[in-house]
Parts: structure tokens; C-alpha cells; sequence
């Protein structure tokens, strides 16, 4: 973090000093007081279960500087009206400070924390790299992300989410996007937006923040996002299949991974990513035009892609028992794209003993039940041994799998009814949305 007095920052945020206005903070900002790093802020933040004022002491005790926090805690503090908004206050004052800076920012409904951390890693060696630590993606996680930023970096990756309109724009307020990167419009929170055209609305509020010296960065092969180009002043960048930057020749090798040809300008580069699913040709045709509009060539993009590695956990985690099991951890998160994908990408690499551990995907509205049905039909026509659904909400999933498919109710009993069935050369997918905490699953099989 640049470094920031008390009372530097007491001004940035409108808030008041407690204690002594010299102190200075030097180290980034956490709202958790086990992850504090020596002269960081800790910021108390009061949620509806937890309460950060409650960890002051201990948060100063494992060697924060000072806390933002909304009421006296007695220790140095900049006390402020609401810490939240205030956090983002201060994370843009960081950014105003910082000199040749390029922010890049990413939203979508799914491979947002693929294409940041592919991008991240092609971008690293052209200069110090900031980057969303796991999905660190709302109003909290992003200036937390931002305030990592000291006097050396030169480019800031950020992802963007939105529960609702409006909320990528006032991200944007935060760390306005010199590029700004459109993924796909799928399905996730469809529940709370209502439709695909109003999430594409708010998708689309990135595109908007982008000004005429920026870049757009839009997936040519999904209608909804390619219609955005109206929306900015700024430069407009396209990937896919009818991209400016163009996708061809897509194989899966044995172990899961993507071989694809990358052209643009002319040029053509066969490129490897070595992660697990097709999907991620999409990810890193994104992550490639950004490198491209930031001056990268395309044979050294390649060449970092080929050396990729997986940097956010519960994505596509492969792991290999003892006994040859191999369970893939893609517990983080869920939604109708990311699933599907998901099943296609370890039945490639199943051969024909593929077996998917699904609990629900949340926020589907009244479309969910058939959403979940169609995800258990697709287990069924890709050759899925066996699918166990955990938990009321992915019923449907039984519904549409049929016979191979048993419902269960908890992430205790999938276990056991798992385990007792499996000979030690199946390829296990284990999947839901972020509230299943299904990553339960996937430890217990690798404790055995």
C-alpha cells in the first residue's frame, strides 16, 4: 500500500482521527484480523453475524497499524459514519496517487477468476501485477483489492460482481477501468435481476465507465455483450470465434486441457493452456486481447499461457488418491453455465467413468427447478456413471439424470453413499454453489 498518515487518511475518507494523526499505514487493508501484515489497517467492518470492532485487539495485537472502524475502539483509528463507503473512498485516493497505473476490469457471469489470474500471469513479467486475491469482487473486495497498490505497480486486475443495477457502476467510482472486459451474460443471479437483459444492463455499466482513451474488451460470440460496443467513447476489442482477436482448431488433450489457434492482425499462434476444461478458450482469448491492447505480442502471450497455473482454490482442483480416485474440487461457485461446463469438462477426461457430486445452484429464481433438471439430462447424455445431489434444492438434478442419479440430504451422507461405490479409476466432480460448501465433499474423499 502507499504509505498513508492517519490523518492522510481521515481526509480521504471524511473521517476523524483517534490517537495520533502521524501515524502512517504502510501495509494493506484486511477485514480480517488473522490476515493483518505488520503496519496494515485493519477495517471493522459490523455485518449482520459478525462484528469487526469485536477483533480490534486482536487485530492490533498481530501488528496492525491502525483500524477504520465506525465508533472509538481506543486504540488509533479514523472513525468514519459507514466504514464500507468509506473503504472505497480511500482505495480511490490510493489510485489517484498512484502514477502509471492501468487498471483492467473484468466482469461476467462466470470465468471472471479464470481470465484474472490467466491475465495476471501473462501480465506479470511487463511490471509489478496486482490482482483480485480469489473473488474478492464486490464493494468490500474491491478497494481491498486496490489498496495493495503501492508506488511500484503498474497494473491493477480487478473483477467486478453485481447483485443488483448500479453496482458496477459505483465499483467503477472505485477503480475506474482503463480497459474493461465483458465475458458472457449467462444466468447467474437471474433470480434477483429478473432477466438476462437486465444483468446484461449491469454488465454493461463497466462498458460505460471505459472513457475514449480506454479499451472494451467484448465477447463477439454472445449477442448480449456485443451489443454493448454502443454503450462507450472508448476503443472496442472483440474475442471469440468472430472475434478481432480470433479463436480456431479448439481440441481437449487426454488430461483436460484446451489446444487452440489464437489469431489477430494477421498473425496465428497455437497456444496451450494447461488447465482443465474447453471452457477456458474463452478465458484466455479475453486475457490475450487485453494483453494485445496493452502492447503484449502474441507469441509471448502464448508462451505464458503455456506455463499457467491454477491460482484461485475450489476451481477445477485436481487432486489423485491413493488409490487413483482423482477428485476435481469445483466447489466455489455455481451457476447453469459454470455447471454445464463443468460436466463436459470431466466427462472429456472421465472415459466413461466420470461421477458428479452437484448440490444447488442458488439465486435461479423460478426458473431453478428446470435449470436443475436440465443439469442432471446433460449428466445423463454425457455418460456420468453416477450423480449424487445434495440437499432439497437440486432435486431436479435426480429429476433430469434418471437412474443414475440418487438424492441425498446432506454432504455427510453423499459421502458415505459415494465412497462405498467407488474402485479407484473414476474422475469425480465435485460442484455446487458457494452456500453448499460442498468442498466438504471433496476433503472427506481425499481424507479417504
Amino acid at each position: 500500500m502507499i504509505p498513508l498518515s492517519l490523518r492522510d487518511i481521515a481526509v480521504a475518507t471524511g473521517g476523524v482521527v483517534s490517537g495520533d494523526e502521524r501515524i502512517v499505514v504502510d501495509a494493506p487493508a484486511t477485514v480480517d484480523s488473522r490476515a493483518i501484515e505488520v503496519g496494515g489497517l485493519f477495517v471493522a467492518v459490523a455485518g449482520d453475524r459478525v462484528d469487526g470492532h469485536d477483533y480490534v485487539e486482536q487485530a492490533m495485537a498481530a501488528g496492525a497499524a491502525a483500524v477504520l472502524s465506525s465508533r472509538e475502539v481506543g486504540v488509533p483509528s479514523v472513525v468514519v459514519a459507514n466504514v464500507t463507503e468509506a473503504l472505497g473512498r480511500l482505495a480511490r485516493h490510493v489510485l489517484d496517487l498512484a502514477e502509471d497505473i492501468t487498471v483492467v476490469a473484468i466482469t461476467g457471469s462466470s470465468g471472471k477468476t479464470s481470465t484474472k489470474d490467466l491475465l495476471a500471469q501473462v501480465l506479470e513479467p511487463e511490471g509489478s501485477t496486482i490482482a483480485t486475491v480469489g473473488n474478492f469482487n464486490n464493494e468490500l473486495g474491491v478497494p481491498l483489492t486496490v489498496l495493495h497498490v503501492d508506488e511500484l505497480t503498474r497494473f491493477l486486475v480487478v473483477e467486478m460482481g453485481a447483485r443488483g443495477i448500479g453496482d458496477i457502476a459505483a465499483l467503477c467510482r472505485i477503480a475506474p477501468p482503463s480497459v474493461g472486459v465483458v465475458l458472457n451474460v449467462g444466468r447467474a443471479h437471474i433470480g434477483e435481476f429478473g432477466s438476462a437483459e437486465a444483468i446484461a444492463r449491469t454488465k454493461g455499466e463497466l462498458v460505460e465507465a471505459v472513457n475514449q482513451d480506454g479499451v472494451a474488451v467484448l465477447n463477439a460470440d454472445d449477442a448480449l455483450v456485443l451489443a454493448m460496443a454502443e454503450r462507450t467513447d472508448g476503443a472496442i476489442m472483440t474475442f471469440g470465434v468472430a472475434g478481432d482477436v480470433e479463436v480456431a482448431d479448439v481440441r481437449v488433450d487426454e488430461s483436460g486441457s484446451p489446444h487452440f489457434t489464437l489469431r489477430h492482425g494477421g498473425r496465428s499462434v497455437g497456444v496451450q493452456v494447461p488447465l482443465i476444461g474447453e471452457y477456458h478458450v474463452a478465458n484466455a482469448a479475453a486475457a490475450a486481447t487485453v494483453a494485445l491492447a496493452l502492447g503484449v505480442g502474441l507469441a509471448t502471450i502464448a508462451g505464458r499461457f503455456a506455463t499457467a497455473l491454477p491460482r484461485s482454490s475450489m476451481r477445477m482442483e485436481r487432486h489423485v488418491r491413493e488409490d487413483g480416485v482423482v477428485i476435481v474440487n469445483d466447489a466455489y461457485n455455481a451457476n447453469p453455465e459454470s455447471m454445464a461446463a463443468a460436466l463436459r469438462a470431466v466427462a472429456a477426461i472421465g472415459n466413461g467413468r466420470a461421477v458428479a457430486v452437484l448440490g444447488e445452484m442458488l439465486e435461479l429464481g423460478d426458473g431453478s427447478h428446470e435449470a436443475h433438471r436440465q443439469i442432471g439430462l446433460l449428466a445423463a447424455e454425457l455418460g456420468f456413471l453416477r450423480v449424487v445431489a445434495v440437499g432439497e434444492g437440486a432435486r431436479g438434478i435426480v429429476e433430469g439424470a434418471g437412474g443414475i442419479a440418487v438424492s441425498v440430504d446432506t454432504v455427510d451422507v453423499a459421502v458415505h453413499t459415494l465412497s462405498a461405490s467407488l474402485s479407484g479409476d473414476e474422475v469425480v466432480l465435485v460442484k455446487a454453489s458457494r452456500g453448499g460448501r460442498l468442498e466438504r465433499v471433496a476433503d472427506a474423499l481425499l481424507e479417504g
